[in-house]
């Protein structure tokens, strides 16, 4: 039986995984074996960039977690070595990730809970492709522009028509 200092111990952490899925927007989990210590600091410090953090916890402690958040995922998915990816932004996290595990081949993406709800790879990768949000704003300003411009040409022409 394990004592009540390692019990408080597990609980904490889990209340700490808890915590972090709660107020994060993306969480992914993904296999990191085979990844040198020089490529997860990489990985550390890009997310850290953006808000993000890569944790990483025993499964059974997760599935923990999991379950008293009420998030049903395969348990397949809590074998092996993972590493989680906390996210308070929705995108960025995603990106970072996916493009890591792009120039990372021993590295991959299992599944993730985004906004709350359980996603696979899939439905990841179609986040992934998603423009980032500065780059959003840019393409709505520049179709707004368009159309201001059309006017000024417009109203430019009618005044000439009117003078002549």
């Amino acid at each position: 039986m394990a004592s009540k200092k390692i019990l408080e111990s597990k609980e904490t952490i889990v209340n700490e995984i808890q915590d972090k899925i709660k107020n994060s927007e993306s969480v992914i989990l993904f296999t990191y074996q085979g990844l040198t210590v020089a490529d997860m600091s990489e990985l550390r410090k890009n997310l850290k960039n953006i808000q993000s953090e890569v944790k990483i916890y025993k499964n059974t402690l997760v599935k923990r977690a999991l379950d008293n958040l009420n998030i049903k995922m395969e348990e397949s998915f809590l074998e092996g070595p993972n590493a989680i990816v906390f996210g308070s932004d929705l995108l960025e996290p995603i990106k970072t990730i996916s493009k890591f595990v792009k120039d990372h081949e021993q590295a991959e993406i299992r599944i993730g809970i985004i906004s709350g709800e359980v996603a696979d790879t899939n439905e990841i990768n179609k986040y992934a492709t998603i423009p980032s949000r500065e780059t959003l704003l840019t393409q709505i300003a520049a179709g707004m522009m368009s159309y201001v411009r059309d006017l000024s040409i417009a109203l430019n022409l009618y005044a000439d028509k009117k003078e002549n």
